[in-house]
């Protein structure tokens, strides 16, 4: 007895469909495709025989799986997404072997998407409707558009975009009150929200930065990062020691930060406003403006060692510390 549901007007010829998946009508899977248990195909999908779908995933009407595409667990395939895997398509002329398309697990891919062949969509990322995905997605990205560019971050314990906070809360406080500084903790533990003092007069303004007293630590290095175009993301990692201090003393830019189980992120929009993100944070900055230039102070020299790049990486470290 098969612990699977296929109906009656499916075409399934893989026999590895996991337990509890349903395969409704009119879709047609080939003899090599696995599909992982409580997967949900449904009417009108087809899917290839190099093809893995994994775990819980929901792959909506209209939707062909080409081979070399890889869902992993609790992904969602929205109505009509098209993936290719041919980035030279000439008709009766294939390639030795198909690139990789890899859909991380959680990631969601919204309807009418274009998914080019051989990136990777990053765990939890968001893919809007329509959006046209030329380039691998970083972990968490919401991303929309033709070209797809990243227009935020969703929670990682959340269906729907944190919410940032809005340009009156990181705007200039009166200036009666700036002289001392206020510093407000954020959603992510140790993260933390400074206002560095600011003083304006017929000059002109400034605003004072004092290690130990604005800055919670002794500053070893800076540097500035400037001429990011809008579309691009930087940081994209942790560091295992080191802390850093952000200010955008130019134009503005967006800083999301995670600790792998909470997320927030901020418009650096005003020098006087700047971010402490200690060691064990997982930090990505995006949304630049043409003119953006971001002032980072740094706790330690610079160390390639001290870096953590791939978000799996920090995961498994954050959870190793945890424990």
């Amino acid at each position: 007895m098969k612990d699977y549901f296929v109906h009656d007007e499916a075409l399934c010829e893989s026999e590895e469909i996991g337990s509890g998946s349903r395969v409704w009508a009119h879709a047609y899977i080939l003899r090599g495709a696995r599909i992982g248990r409580d997967a949900n195909v449904c009417s009108h999908v087809f899917i290839e025989d190099d093809v893995v779908v994994g775990d819980r995933v929901t792959i909506k009407s209209g939707v062909q799986l080409w081979n070399g595409v890889r869902l992993e667990d609790d992904v969602f395939v929205g109505p009509n997404a098209t993936f290719t895997n041919d980035l030279f398509p000439r008709s009766k002329v294939h390639p030795e072997t198909f690139p990789t398309t890899l859909v991380e697990r959680g990631a969601s891919i919204g309807a009418n998407a274009t998914i080019l062949a051989g990136v990777t969509i990053g765990q939890r990322a968001m893919i809007g409707a329509g959006a046209v995905v030329t380039r691998s997605v970083p972990p968490h990205a919401i991303v929309v558009g033709n070209p797809a560019r990243i227009r935020g971050y969703a929670g990682s314990h959340s269906a729907h975009p944190s919410v940032r906070p809005s340009r009156a809360e990181a705007a200039p406080e009166p200036e009666e009150a700036q002289d001392e500084v206020r510093t407000r903790a954020s959603r992510v533990a140790g993260v933390n929200v400074h206002h560095l003092p600011l003083h304006r007069d017929l000059r002109g303004s400034l605003v004072a930065c004092e290690t130990g007293a604005d800055v919670p630590f002794a500053v070893e290095r800076s540097f500035l990062v400037f001429d990011v175009p809008s579309r691009e993301t930087r940081g994209e990692h942790a560091h295992r020691e080191c802390h850093q201090f952000m200010v955008c003393v130019r134009g503005a830019c967006s800083l999301g930060v995670t600790d792998g189980h909470t997320y927030e992120d901020f418009r650096l929009s005003d020098p006087h406003l700047g971010v402490h993100v200690p060691p064990m944070i997982w930090a990505t900055q995006f949304e630049h403006t043409p003119d953006a230039t971001l002032l980072v102070l740094a706790s330690h020299r610079y160390d390639a060692n001290d870096y953590i790049r791939t978000y799996e990486e920090f995961l498994a470290e954050s959870d190793r510390a945890k424990s």
